[in-house]
């Protein structure tokens, strides 16, 4: 088997680092979802005017964070045809 050439170890080198990024990507949307639902869950409880604003803060920054993650995810998959 022929040595490989520097572009075709650059192009290994970047397979590899978009997997292991998809890989990171799906498991960020995990803690995302659960993030999700337990600050769904703490909305269903009866809170003071100062925990609803903590509140609001964590639903606007994990709605954020998984717009984030979704754009990560669509520039990934445009890279790993």
């Amino acid at each position: 088997m022929p040595p490989q050439t520097s572009s075709e170890s650059a192009l290994k080198m970047q397979s590899e680092t978009i997997t292991k990024m998809r890989s990171l990507a799906h498991d960020l949307s995990n803690s995302i979802e659960t993030i999700m639902q337990a600050s769904y869950l703490l909305a269903q409880a009866e809170l003071d005017d100062t925990n609803k604003k903590w509140l609001e803060l964590i639903e606007n920054a994990t709605r954020d964070a998984a717009r984030i993650n979704r754009e990560l995810r669509e520039i990934l998959r445009s890279q790993q045809g």
